[in-house]
């Protein structure tokens, strides 16, 4: 049983947060010239991937909207982020002269964005940031004249309105030695503005969007709990909860009419709301288990999140001193005159995931081995996303081990 929603938490706190411009609603996408004009920005690299970049649903409607403000279209983005593709990003927004970048797509084509616009603040070499990318794992982003962006989302992560970017580098690149992942956070990389179109992320395959609705979903449930929830992203992220949980619900019985469209991009407008701030997020426990998964193995992230999560609640929910909040999840949810409000918590979170045609267990994923557990408990226990656990949870390696356990 857990205790009071607010037995652990200071009533104190700061908020400070910057968001991006929205535009939201069916053929929005219509708007961006008019967008652009308005922050007197004239040239625009459209960037994806090859698949977005050769499919007319997508891409036709982004070029009518940008019309003469078009300056070209960088379709080499993957889901790997590689620090060389932004190189090359960044030599094709030279020689367009583009002064605005505008990411379609998945949160990979937005992250590749960042690293382009990091890369053209700086004269420095491509050699140059290697090496400081393979030393420390991050890239330096200079205070003035990064690249606006703007972000034009086709899936459901929810990573739009956030100021951090993920980056990759490959020793075939010729950049590095060995294989490096790392990041990259500043206030400076959150998008000028984000542009939410029913219609283009119905163009979306159903697989891709299922993974990442699933993806966008745990934001919503990992703010309410987070260690460092504020009143605002309770309120944000409740509300965001709610739609995603009726638009998902309706999702998974078949609906694909635009209305339910508008309602999950609704709910994910609202959960990633505030969660990324300066030096701060609310992602938590269970990104931590999606990143302890999916860094080493080949499993998708939104489908090991949907493995993992009614596992890592329930975990959360038996800890006698853990304010894991099932009151406000059970509200969110629409569940909170169930008698066991955990329970029924846990239930309409697997409902949701069962609904989306996500794997139910570990061993259904190209993901570890129990053999293996060990070695990921360990890896989730050092990711920095755990600092935002639910106050009061202080997990060991064969408790995460046992939730693993569960999962598989």
């Amino acid at each position: 049983m857990t205790r009071s929603e607010s037995s652990d938490r200071d009533p104190a706190f700061r908020f400070e947060y910057e968001p991006a411009t929205i535009r939201f609603g069916t053929g929005c996408v219509a708007d961006l010239e008019a967008e652009l004009e308005e922050r007197n920005l004239e040239r625009a690299l459209v960037v994806c991937g090859s698949t977005v970049g050769s499919t007319p649903e997508v891409i036709d409607p982004v070029r009518t909207g940008l019309g003469d403000r078009l300056a070209g279209v960088f379709d080499e983005t993957t889901p790997k982020k590689r620090l060389a593709t932004a190189i090359d990003g960044r030599e094709r927004l030279r020689t367009e002269g583009a002064d605005v970048l505008v990411s379609l797509g998945g949160g990979s084509s937005l992250d590749v964005a960042k690293i382009i616009s990091t890369l053209a603040a700086s004269d420095r070499t491509a050699g140059e940031v290697a090496a400081e990318f393979a030393e420390t794992g991050t890239i330096s982003v200079p205070e003035d004249g990064l690249i606006p962006i703007v972000a034009i989302p086709t899936t459901l992560a929810g990573a739009d309105l956030s100021t951090v970017a993920g980056v990759t580098a490959a020793p075939e690149s010729g950049l590095v030695d060995e294989e490096i992942g790392g990041g990259v956070s500043d206030p400076g990389l959150m998008p000028d503005a984000a542009v939410y179109d029913p219609e283009l992320v119905a163009t979306t395959p159903e697989s891709v969007l299922a993974g990442s609705a699933m993806n966008g979903f745990d934001k919503g449930l990992e703010t309410v709990y987070a260690s460092n929830a504020t009143p605002v992203t309770d309120a944000t992220a409740r509300h965001g909860l709610e739609k995603l949980a009726d638009g998902l619900r309706a999702y998974g019985d078949g609906d694909r009419d635009t209305e339910t469209f508008e309602t999950i991009l609704e709910g994910i407008v609202l959960v990633q709301y505030g969660i990324s701030r300066p030096g701060e997020t609310t992602l938590s426990i269970v990104h931590a288990f999606g990143h302890g998964l999916t860094r080493t193995y080949d499993v998708q992230q939104g489908a090991a999140h949907g493995v993992v999560v009614p596992h890592v609640l329930e975990y959360c929910f038996e800890q006698e001193e853990v304010d894991a909040r099932s009151g406000l999840l059970a509200n969110a949810l629409g569940v909170d005159d169930a008698a066991d409000r955990e329970a029924a918590v846990v239930d309409a979170v697997t409902e949701i995931r069962d609904g989306l045609g996500l794997p139910s267990r570990l061993r259904d994923v190209d993901g570890p081995e129990p053999e293996e557990f060990s070695a990921v408990a360990e890896a989730i226990l050092a990711d920095p996303f755990m600092a935002n656990a639910p106050p009061g949870l202080d997990p060991t390696v064969g408790e995460i081990e046992g939730v693993l356990e569960a999962a598989w």
